[in-house]
């Protein structure tokens, strides 16, 4: 960060300081008086491997595209890949009054990862529990968003410590569910669907990643996993169908190579945008 972004940072602080942002009500974790969000949005899966954080990238980027002010609180703490996909390898949170503050990518979107705040990113995570919560605690409650009117949650798999503790602690406003086309998706998808019913965060719908690729020499499209089983298992748990992503190998080169900002398509999930700017 250099010395004029981070003077910005500093004169933003001290207005959200002046001013006295009002603070919102929140379910577990209290936000500080420097930050507001207007809506928070989950992205999960029932399983490991499906691209939740590709789909956490592309939303927010489409987002932020769009004018919205944008933050990503990566909460798959033992394996966040958040920062490397925005090109923030080797960059560091900063700690300014006793509140920690986000790297922000060339965009403006800001982001909150372990990763930021390892020493070295692939340091091992070796926490249990309950200081996994607390480190949530700390990337929603003491971290400088000043005012987001989106921060997209990128959830760790399954339906675990750290999924529960962001249900019971964060105002979702909802989530996006994030499948492949494999046989036994629809019963990963079930677990994911009844987590958030139990827990009563609503729903934005499904995104079916790894549905297809296109033949370099034929132009055919080809489904490596079998047909689509995007709409059928929408329409077994009630949801929207959001849209599909493809393998491409410009996903893999541009998060591998931190340009995802940049270097992704545009309009990639039209969809989704919709039914998280029409919750």
């Amino acid at each position: 960060m250099t010395p004029e972004e981070e003077e910005a940072i500093r004169r933003e602080f001290e207005n959200a300081r002046s001013h006295g942002q009002p603070v919102q009500e929140e379910p577990s974790f209290e936000m500080n008086q420097f930050s507001k969000i207007h809506h928070v949005v989950g992205v999960i899966s029932g399983k490991g491997g499906v691209g939740k954080s590709l789909v956490t990238g592309i939303l927010a980027r489409e987002l932020a595209h769009k004018g919205m002010r944008v933050g990503v609180l990566d909460a798959d703490i033992t394996g966040p890949s958040i920062p490397r996909m925005f090109g923030l390898s080797g960059q560091h949170a900063l700690g300014m009054d006793n509140l920690i503050v986000p790297v922000q990518t060339e965009g403006g979107i800001k982001i909150m990862s372990a990763n930021l705040v390892l020493e070295h990113e692939d340091d091992p995570v070796l926490w249990r529990g309950p200081i996994l919560a607390g480190a949530l605690r700390q990337f929603w409650a003491e971290t400088f968003w000043g005012e987001l009117d989106y921060l997209l949650v990128d959830m760790p798999p399954g339906t675990g410590d750290v999924a529960l503790t962001v249900f019971q602690s964060l105002p979702i406003d909802g989530v996006v569910i994030v499948s492949s086309p494999q046989d036994l998706v629809q019963m990963v998808v079930g677990k994911a669907v009844n987590m958030a019913n139990m827990m009563d965060v609503p729903i934005f719908g499904l995104i079916e990643n790894m549905a297809y690729f296109t033949c370099p020499h034929c132009n055919e499209k080809v489904e490596p996993y079998g047909p689509s089983r995007l709409d059928q298992t929408a329409s077994h748990y009630g949801l929207r169908a959001l849209g599909q992503l493809p393998i491409d190998e410009r996903f893999a080169k541009a998060c591998d190579e931190g340009t995802a900002e940049t270097q992704l398509p545009d309009d990639l999930l039209p969809e989704a945008i919709l039914a998280i700017q029409h919750e």
